[in-house]
């Protein structure tokens, strides 16, 4: 019965996606070139056919060519020389490395994507460890949670994207300032969560814990980190997204490199394609992020939830 439940959700998931897909390749059609791009288009030739059989059904032609989006990612990421490059290397580890490296680094798409990554990494990094230690400090010493909490609100308050200007005055166009960017953007929902989930942890728990004469460190070890961490993890999945958004608004804002460079540069050439390949990969990035993240938190929401 579960295997045919799963099935059936599954089977709905494809056909959701197929729909999407079909209405997208269709509208893709309808539209010029710089303001809308097909799925598939011109590029492959079962769905230049159909089109162009659609359209003499319909009684008009088509007279332009219209660019597919996912052609478009493969040209990104140089897919027939990678093939070239790895059937002219000998089977041994060392040439095959060699020959995968160097298609990396002639890949538009993969330089951007690791650069945008080294940014989104760097910057969620540092909005992590940040905020589940103050949000952990702010929850034990309530001096702390008084003197900082107004400041904290107001800036979780302030659209972010409204203070890039101010750190590009500031800071300037190098990878830092970015990194700041993306550090503001993720911090305050890991903040906010690690803060309310180590408030919430029940007054017993303690009583208990001082009862046996545990000390501080055996505490936040033993209950508090414990208790706190699905909480913290909740933040995280949240924190991914926004960092996520922080490092395409940097990127565009500020010095255009990785992603976004690769998307301005293809809306600045009205290469509709270009532009819908980079939000595909932006989007992709982000589910597989949210995928991963998602999995270790229902790891540890099962973990937490035994001490509720």
């Amino acid at each position: 019965m579960m295997n045919w439940l799963a099935g059936y959700k599954a089977g709905q998931v494809l056909l959701s996606l197929f729909a999407g897909l079909l209405l997208w390749e269709i509208a893709g059609w309808q539209f010029n070139t710089a303001f809308f791009a097909p799925v598939l288009g011109s590029d492959v030739g079962f769905s230049n056919s159909i089109a162009h059989a659609i359209a003499n059904t319909l009684g008009y032609r088509i007279t332009e060519e219209h660019p597919g989006t996912l052609p478009k990612l493969i040209s990104f990421l140089d897919l027939p020389a990678v093939i070239e490059r790895y059937s002219d290397t000998r089977a041994d580890g060392a040439g095959v490395f060699a020959a995968l490296m160097e298609s990396v680094t002639a890949s538009d798409l993969l330089m951007a994507l690791g650069s945008s990554l080294k940014l989104f990494l760097t910057g969620l990094s540092f909005a992590l460890v940040a905020g589940l230690g103050l949000g952990m400090a702010m929850a034990r010493l309530p001096w702390l949670r008084i003197a900082l909490e107004d400041y904290i609100l107001g800036l979780y308050a302030t659209p972010m994207a409204a203070l890039i200007p101010f750190i590009l005055a500031i800071f300037g166009f190098e990878f830092w300032p970015k990194v700041l960017v993306v550090f503001l953007f993720a911090l305050f929902p890991v903040l906010y969560n690690t803060l309310e989930g180590a408030r919430s942890l029940k007054p017993e728990y303690l009583e208990v814990a001082r009862s046996f004469r545990t000390r501080e460190w055996r505490l936040w070890k033993d209950v508090i980190i414990p208790y706190t961490l699905p909480f913290a993890m909740t933040g995280l999945r949240q924190g991914v997204a926004r960092a996520l958004v922080g490092m395409i608004a940097a990127e565009i804002l500020l010095n255009p490199t990785g992603l976004g460079d690769l998307l301005i540069g293809s809306e600045r050439a009205f290469d509709m394609a270009g532009v819908l390949a980079s939000i595909l990969v932006v989007t992709l990035l982000g589910t597989f992020l949210m995928f991963c993240v998602r999995a270790i938190e229902t790891r540890y929401i099962k973990w937490g939830a035994s001490l509720r």
